[in-house]
């Protein structure tokens, strides 16, 4: 932990000095100078100026020191002050200190200068040592006191926070802290640290479940302008967060109208269609203890993500009604919309976290009161979840009268997802930007490893630009050049039949196109060390070693290709279509057949993609066209999971592909 620092030991003499400066000065707390990004076993970017910053009260001079070198700088009139020390190369470890005038201060222990890498995205990217395979061999072996990680926690914000409420703790690789650490984030230092020979410092700040959009900021959203209308309810809810649920309640009301087709008073949430006959024959009991609805026995449920409806009824006297204060649903997966009576009351969205909200006076009403709650869950079920949390309306004296008798009702697939709110951690906008990255200021990264897009294979065609704008958007924060090194998403789901269309290859597509065009980023191909029926694929140590092999590459100047070989062009020649690639280690080969497979020759349409014959030939595949066909498209390895086996002699796949025929 950080270590107060004093003149003298004495606290006497500490507090006698803070009586001799100005009354802000007194009220300055020992060992609060750092902003909390900074704290013991911190790793420091090498190379470079070193830019440190914290709060103290306006106008007081702080002294900063690392090693032999000094810097100073004045807080200003919001109490904030930065000071820059100069490069220094690779060692450690050191005390970095920061002292007042008057010699109150703080000392952080055991820093390093090294190389400092930010690690985010989604749930892949969270996804821990203790989970992959052959953990216990990796923890067993982890110890390394020169990788370090700092864990942001998962949190959100509808406004840019200027710090993290508490500091964050940096680990040293040890069995002990290891096991809870992103394993792709873990893998690809240790794989790193065996070219580098330098410290290396993590930091980690990913969110389960996470769309691109909340991972961008405000100004960097503005340029989409799909997004403006989320951006103006943000905005709205920052200042007035009744009014905006209000509003966003209408808006995911229309959107139901839309899609299922109900004319106002005859939804799920009105009364009217509650008390009829006709609605009535819609809805089953569901168990007394709820939980998760894939748990309930009912075979239309054991597989089922999406949408569900509740509904339960709850009496009240009228000195209830009057006293009411909240509506407590317990815990939930993953998102509810909530109304009583008809009457929205909200939209929250959590991993089984619990739901209560506010009522203003009059949502209830003597006698017989209707709640109704949709909950849209997209991973292994959800919905009402057993908890400690009771679940019914709470009185003003701490009382409850309980919700029960719940009954349920499915929502047909074909009906979709209702839109986020822009407020919601994983699928709103900002949000993780905003509590997670934001607080990280200025701090110097060698580069930033970007895993997601799982979340947003909805809406693959909108990703490249998305991308494309995140990568921009964080050099503006951390520099112009920063390098970002994308996991392209690997291989989930059913295996091919036929050339069909896919969301999941579209996604790929949009993070090589993305990376293609920007000199500053690299692409790690895993279209091979995915698993077709597991979301989260506990192979990350290849994720690891091909990130770090992106890393040499594009960071370090290594004369080695980033990944695996690449297509440079399609054209047309005497003996088929001629697709020459590039970035090949010793030469192409097929694995498991003489001639590679997963090669399409398409038209312009969608559906006009056929399987092609193709051979090798030295640093090209040669695709055979048939008669009567004017393909002017070629894609490889199209599909959910594809079947690839293009490969050079380094192990590494050629990745998924679209390219024109010129």
């Amino acid at each position: 932990m950080r270590t107060q620092m004093k003149t003298v030991a004495c606290v006497a003499l500490i507090l006698a000095a803070a009586a001799r400066v100005p009354s802000a000065l007194a009220q300055l707390r020992p060992g609060m100078l750092f902003d909390p990004l900074f704290d013991d076993h911190l790793v420091l970017q090498r190379d470079r100026p070193i830019a440190v910053w914290g709060r103290a009260p306006s106008g007081t001079l702080i002294t900063v020191s690392l090693d032999s070198a000094r810097a100073s700088a004045r807080a200003d009139a919001q109490g904030r002050w930065r000071a820059t020390l100069p490069p220094r190369p690779a060692g450690g470890p050191f005390v970095l200190t920061a002292r007042t005038g008057a010699g109150l201060g703080e000392a952080l222990n055991d820093v390093l200068v090294g190389d400092v890498f930010l690690c985010s995205g989604q749930s892949n990217m969270v996804l821990p040592v203790n989970r992959v395979g052959d953990s216990r061999n990796e923890i067993e072996n982890s110890a390394n006191a020169t990788i370090r990680m700092a864990t942001v926690d998962p949190q959100s914000s509808a406004a840019p926070l200027a710090s993290f409420a508490h500091p964050l703790v940096w680990e040293l690789a040890s069995p002990s802290s290891v096991p809870d650490w992103s394993a792709a984030c873990f893998f690809f230092a240790r794989e790193l640290q065996k070219s580098t020979h330098a410290p290396i410092g993590l930091v980690d700040a990913a969110y389960s479940g996470s769309r691109i959009e909340p991972w961008l900021t405000a100004a960097g959203l503005r340029t989409h302008r799909r997004e403006l209308g989320a951006l103006a309810l943000l905005e709205l809810y920052v200042r007035a967060p009744q009014a905006a649920q209000r509003a966003f309640a209408s808006e995911w009301e229309r959107w139901w109208r839309g899609r299922a087709g109900h004319h106002p008073g005859s939804e799920p949430w009105a009364e009217a269609v509650a008390t009829s006959s006709a609605a009535r024959a819609g809805w089953r009991a569901a168990p007394p203890a709820l939980g998760n609805w894939q748990h309930w026995g009912v075979r239309a449920l054991a597989d089922f993500e999406g949408l569900l409806w509740y509904r339960a009824r709850v009496r009240l006297s009228a000195a209830q009604a009057r006293s009411a204060v909240a509506l407590d649903l317990g815990a939930v997966n993953q998102v509810d919309e909530t109304w009583v009576d008809g009457h929205a009351l909200g939209n929250t969205f959590g991993y089984g976290t619990v739901r209560s909200y506010r009522v203003p006076s009059g949502t209830f009403h003597p006698g017989e009161n209707l709640v109704v709650v949709n909950v849209l869950s997209t991973y292994e079920g959800g919905g009402l979840l057993p908890g400690a949390s009771p679940r019914g309306v709470e009185l003003a004296d701490g009382g409850i009268v309980p919700l029960a008798d719940w009954e349920y009702r499915a929502v047909p697939a074909r009906v979709g997802y209702p839109p986020s709110a822009p407020w919601q951690p994983a699928g709103g906008v900002t949000t993780l930007y905003n509590a997670m990255i934001a607080p990280l200021g200025s701090i110097g990264l060698s580069g930033v490893l970007w895993y997601q897009g799982e979340s947003n294979t909805d809406q693959a065609q909108a990703y490249q630009p998305l991308l494309a704008e995140l990568m921009a958007d964080w050099r503006r924060q951390f520099g112009a050049d920063l390098p970002f090194l994308v996991v392209q998403l690997p291989n989930y789901g059913p295996p091919p039949l036929a050339p069909a269309e896919s969301d999941w290859a579209t996604l790929r597509e949009a993070q090589r196109r993305a990376v293609a065009g920007d000199p500053h980023a690299a692409l790690a191909v895993t279209i091979d060390i995915g698993e077709p029926r597991n979301l989260h694929p506990t192979d990350k140590q290849d994720v690891g070693i091909r990130l770090a092999r992106a890393a040499r590459h594009l960071i370090y100047g290594e004369r080695i290709a980033p990944s695996g070989p690449i297509p440079l062009a399609a054209a047309r020649s005497a003996l088929g279509i001629t697709v020459p690639f590039g970035d090949i280690a010793g030469r192409l080969v097929a694995y498991g057949h003489d001639t590679p497979i997963g090669f399409e020759l398409c038209g312009a349409d969608p559906g006009s993609c056929r399987y092609a014959d193709a051979r090798i030939e030295g640093s090209r595949v040669i695709l055979a066209v048939p008669s009567a066909s004017a393909p002017v498209r070629v894609r490889y390895c199209w599909a959910a999971s594809p079947i690839c086996t293009l490969y050079d002699l380094s192990g590494l796949p050629a990745g998924p592909f679209e390219i024109p025929i010129r």
